[in-house]
């Protein structure tokens, strides 16, 4: 059977959990995993450039993989929309089985050398939720809620790590409480766009908000493509 680079990766990825709770995704970490998979380290290298970086990154794709099955084999039908976003970040957060791993990423994407890495992390999981979810906006609003909800999940997540109460009881009752700040926050919006003396103060921003488009969508399915958004 042919063993492919992803394969190999997830292989480093499985070694190295067992090194970050003391050593951190780091270069420590990164060579003990070579050494336990048997790998050459040239290959290794090739295939995670940038070392325990590289597989903190497919930690983070694994429990979004994680999270999308869930969404998919669960029954949201008779939940509120908000309900629904809630429930999708629970899943996210649920699908953490080794919250120490998580506790060193954060660590590791608070560098500013990864700062950005960790930010496209938390943008790409908010995305994906609210693609599942079947979003279909292709103005400004694809930006503002993918941009608030990274808000709510980076809280969310920060307060889940420091959280020992049963089942999480506490993080997702902050999770809920986020959340209905967010919504009264949109209620206000729709308030002041509705409100006769101030529709032409937000003339000119309603404007420009209107010619922001969302990226363009390609098939990943086609040859060749890849889907820019991932």
């Amino acid at each position: 059977m042919t063993v492919t680079y992803e394969d190999t990766k997830q292989q480093l990825l499985d070694a190295i959990l067992d090194h970050v709770p003391f050593d951190g995704w780091s270069e420590v970490s990164f060579r003990a995993a070579v050494v336990d998979c048997g790998l050459d380290e040239g290959m290794a290298r090739i295939i995670c450039p940038r070392g325990a970086v590289e597989l903190a990154l497919a930690f983070h794709a694994r429990g979004d993989a994680e999270m999308l099955e869930r969404i998919k084999s669960e029954d949201l039908s008779g939940l509120k929309f908000r309900e629904k976003i809630a429930a999708a970040v629970r899943f996210r957060l649920q699908a953490v089985h080794d919250k120490e791993a998580v506790r060193r990423g954060v660590t590791l994407f608070a560098l500013p050398m990864y700062a950005a890495d960790g930010a496209k992390a938390i943008w790409g999981t908010c995305d994906q939720i609210w693609d599942a979810l079947g979003d279909t906006s292709d103005d400004v609003n694809w930006y503002t809620k993918r941009a608030t909800l990274s808000g709510v999940y980076s809280s969310t997540l920060l307060y889940w790590l420091g959280d020992d109460s049963p089942d999480n009881q506490k993080t997702w009752e902050f999770l809920d409480r986020r959340i209905e700040g967010v919504m009264q926050f949109e209620k206000l919006k729709a308030q002041v766009n509705g409100n006769p003396l101030l529709k032409p103060l937000l003339s000119v921003p309603n404007w420009l908000a209107g010619q922001i488009k969302a990226p363009v969508r390609m098939r990943a399915d086609l040859p060749g493509l890849l889907n820019p958004r991932k």
